[in-house]
């Protein structure tokens, strides 16, 4: 508290740092109700879900005889009734356990596991690349607007940001895989040298350039509409009086501030990362999160479905967190608001 302390004029502020501690706390605190809401929704959105496990997992499928798929649904935890499983199922999640996989014969939590990183390193190289591109392609048209380059970049973007990912993977195997340039399956897990990794790079190709078209047109689009309304601004108006060239006036003044939006983007963007690409990993059938989700729909392996759903929702809502604790810090405007 500050001001005189008995002046009828005196005027009290908060601390400054009382003012960031309840904000910090609202968020994690938003961000803990997100997380217990996905937790409870995750156990009734995949038990809806048409099939039977038993008769996809069972030794003879569904000419199972009724007895031995009797004993299966027993052993998986089907014939229990919802109330009875959603507290077991709660007292599991929060104990860090996520049960035993159908269809794997494994915990959850190792089959993810296994799967996390190559996700991560195909969904990250195809964003780090499209952000680095995908701001300069946006701040560039945004600069010279109504330009060719303006004109042909701002079309494609649009044009590659409605084509579904699954629909642009087919068009680079229909005319770059058919010549046997690039392999479009059989990434197998890196080992310690150098020609696997290299091995890697190369399966790496088909399925980053198709995320990489995608997340540069969407960082393009909103880097562009960003430079558009900075470029409105006074202050830019005064540093061209001032002699600055037109180069340094983007880089120096309107590109920083025209930069939130893009930085707020790539955060929300590093938590579906971590849910990958369903449908790119499953066309170029990479053994990342992707393609593991498109593999437990099939039975549908419930277990896993639900821990690989709170893996990829916890992803979102702590990086979702991230960026509103980073936002007010990095720029006033969003403090002040």
């Amino acid at each position: 508290m500050t001001g005189s302390a008995g002046g009828a004029g005196a005027v009290t502020r908060r601390p400054r740092h009382a003012l960031s501690a309840a904000y910090v706390l609202r968020k994690c605190l938003s961000a803990v109700l997100m997380l217990v809401f996905v937790v409870v929704v995750n156990f009734f959105l995949f038990r809806v879900l048409p099939g039977d496990p038993a008769k996809a997992f069972a030794p003879r499928g569904r000419n199972a005889d009724p007895e031995a798929l009797r004993e299966l649904r027993e052993r998986l935890g089907l014939n229990d009734s919802w109330d009875v499983a959603f507290v077991k199922y709660v007292k599991s999640v929060f104990s860090g356990d996520l049960g035993v996989s159908f269809s794997q014969h494994a915990e959850v939590t190792d089959v993810i596991m296994e799967r996390f990183w190559p996700t991560v390193l195909l969904s990250g190289t195809a964003l780090v690349i499209a952000a680095v591109l995908g701001v300069w392609l946006g701040a560039r048209a945004g600069w010279r607007q109504g330009s060719r380059f303006d004109r042909l970049g701002s079309s494609a973007a649009v044009t590659f940001y409605s084509m579904p990912e699954w629909l642009l993977g087919l068009v680079l195997l229909v005319f770059l895989n058919r010549y046997g340039i690039f392999p479009a399956r059989g990434m197998n897990d890196p080992r310690s040298t150098l020609p696997a990794w290299l091995d890697v790079l190369w399966h790496m190709v088909l399925p980053v350039t198709v995320l990489a078209i995608v997340y540069v047109a969407e960082y393009s689009l909103i880097m562009r509409s960003s430079i558009l309304d900075e470029r409105r601004a006074d202050y830019l108006t005064t540093a061209r009086a001032k002699g600055l060239r037109d180069d340094l006036v983007l880089r120096r003044h309107a590109l920083p501030n025209a930069l939130l939006p893009s930085m707020t983007l790539f955060f929300l963007s590093m938590g579906f990362v971590v849910a990958g690409a369903i449908t790119v990993e499953t066309v170029f059938s990479w053994p990342g999160l992707g393609r593991l989700t498109y593999d437990a729909l099939r039975g549908p392996d419930i277990p896993l479905l639900q821990g690989l759903f709170l893996v990829f929702s916890a992803g979102v809502i702590v990086m979702n967190l991230i960026a509103d604790l980073l936002m007010p810090l990095l720029d006033p405007r969003v403090r002040a608001a």
